[in-house]
């Protein structure tokens, strides 16, 4: 139930050199003209990314019926929240003629375009918008990010597979045949985008990780207008501003024990430990270590980005084909080399792990979206969250079956608790119909695209 006190939804809590975008409150209306029609939150659209494909046994489920009761090992992790999760087998990817050779250059850069670079002008950079970037046209003129772009990993892989460009290898986001955007892998910068630290108008600062007073006199300007909300949003303003801090100061941990392993490698003693206590780990995301606290750092952050409509479209990419390894996971493999694995039981085993860690993380961020109330629902029921690789198999790189997992009903378009295990459709047709589902009107449909998938919708 609304207030007679009503506020605009772009409003922000401000600070000297600092704004902080709230949460949707019942007090609220979106910034879409008022059509007379009662406030509906937007439908969000992200996407998450792992290369290499899966251990098809171990991520399909064995039936319809069982779904939801028995999920497979590489789904465990999403059994509190299946039911908010649709599963389609049989989606193919873009067949990779003439690029043969360039399986893993194909992998990420046709994933969300749904086709092929031009054969004509390989060594730079030229294939088609992705989805998220037409989404982000469409929708982004109603946010202060039109998108918002996270990775794990530097994009700066050197490789040339079939003479290809390197940016195939590590880019999924293109705003244009020719443009690819770079994602940011800081989540430090990720925060300053989304809080707007500024110096001047339209400039971010750089600001200490450990000073807390430009976060305090943000927050602090909250009580003010605590006192003019209803009780409901008194309650979502708390949590969210609970949520604010608790991603600081993970953010700000993570800054501190990088700069004490710097200084300790320096030969520089920064504590006050026992010599004999091994020395502080150094936190490199390109090697795996705690891989999974700065992955659910940056999940959390793309939480916060949907929560206060900052953006409404984001692409993550975990990894990219290029060498990562997982020693949280208590190997030092890397990837690539475990998924060409020739059926041997131990690199089968150590891609299982690597493929449930993954979407571990993945289901981290849905569940958290889905005890976020929004609306008359949960922020995860407006939103549209696929997880999913450019590869089904990375043994023999194939790709007629890729992996896919949506979550989220996309304000009521998309009908989830399912399995459907006789899919018949490319991944073309599913970007189709998934910004189809988000509202986004298509002049033509993407990529390889033929159709859309009707029977993943609730209008079928």
């Amino acid at each position: 139930m609304k207030s007679n006190f009503l506020i605009n939804r772009r409003t922000c809590l401000k600070g000297i050199g600092a704004t902080l975008a709230l949460p949707l409150l019942e007090s609220m209306g979106w910034a879409e003209p008022d059509n007379g029609k009662p406030d509906k939150p937007p439908v969000r659209l992200g996407f998450m990314y792992m290369p290499h494909g899966v251990i098809m046994d171990q991520f399909w489920p064995a039936d319809a019926q069982s779904f939801l009761s028995s999920p497979p090992p590489a789904l465990e992790s999403l059994r509190p929240v299946l039911d908010q999760c649709l599963l389609m087998k049989g989606i193919s990817g873009v067949a990779i003629a003439p690029f043969n050779g360039a399986p893993h250059a194909l992998e990420l850069s046709t994933w969300l375009t749904a086709m092929l670079p031009d054969a004509n002008t390989r060594n730079r950079i030229n294939i088609g918008i992705s989805a998220d970037q037409i989404a982000a046209n469409y929708v982004g003129g109603f946010t202060s990010l039109p998108s918002l772009e996270l990775a794990t990993m530097p994009q700066t892989h050197k490789e040339n597979q079939e003479g290809l460009n390197e940016g195939y290898y590590t880019h999924c986001s293109f705003r244009s045949a020719t443009q690819p955007v770079p994602a940011e892998i800081n989540p430090r910068s990720v925060l300053n985008r989304l809080f707007g630290k500024s110096d001047r108008p339209g400039h971010i600062r750089q600001a200490d990780p450990l000073d807390r007073q430009m976060l305090d006199l943000v927050i602090g300007g909250a009580k003010d207008l605590r006192k003019k909300l209803p009780q409901d949003d008194q309650h979502k303003l708390d949590e969210y501003l609970d949520s604010v801090r608790a991603v600081e100061r993970r953010i700000a941990a993570i800054e501190f024990r990088q700069k004490e392993a710097a200084l300790e490698k320096a030969g520089v003693s920064v504590s006050k430990r026992n010599a004999s206590d091994s020395p502080p780990i150094e936190v490199k995301i390109p090697e795996g270590d705690k891989r999974s606290e700065y992955m659910q750092v940056m999940c959390d952050l793309n939480v916060l980005a949907f929560q206060t409509d900052t953006t409404r479209v984001s692409t993550y990419i975990g990894s990219t084909p290029n060498g990562v390894s997982y020693p949280e996971l208590g190997f030092r493999n890397e990837h690539h080399s475990q998924t060409h694995h020739n059926n041997e039981a131990e690199k089968v085993r150590k891609v299982a792990a690597i493929t449930a860690f993954n979407i571990a993380q993945f289901a981290y961020m849905v569940k958290k979206m889905h005890g976020l109330r929004e609306g008359d629902g949960t922020l995860l029921d407006n939103c549209i969250m696929m997880w999913g690789s450019g590869l089904e198999d990375g043994n023999i790189h194939e790709r007629k079956n890729l992996p896919f997992i949506i979550a989220g009903k996309g304000g009521g378009s998309i009908n989830t608790g399912r399995f459907l295990p006789d899919t018949k459709g490319n991944q073309g047709d599913l970007l189709t119909t998934l910004l189809g589902c988000a509202g986004v009107p298509l002049d033509r449909p993407i990529g390889i695209a033929t159709k859309q998938i009707t029977e993943m919708t609730t209008r079928s």
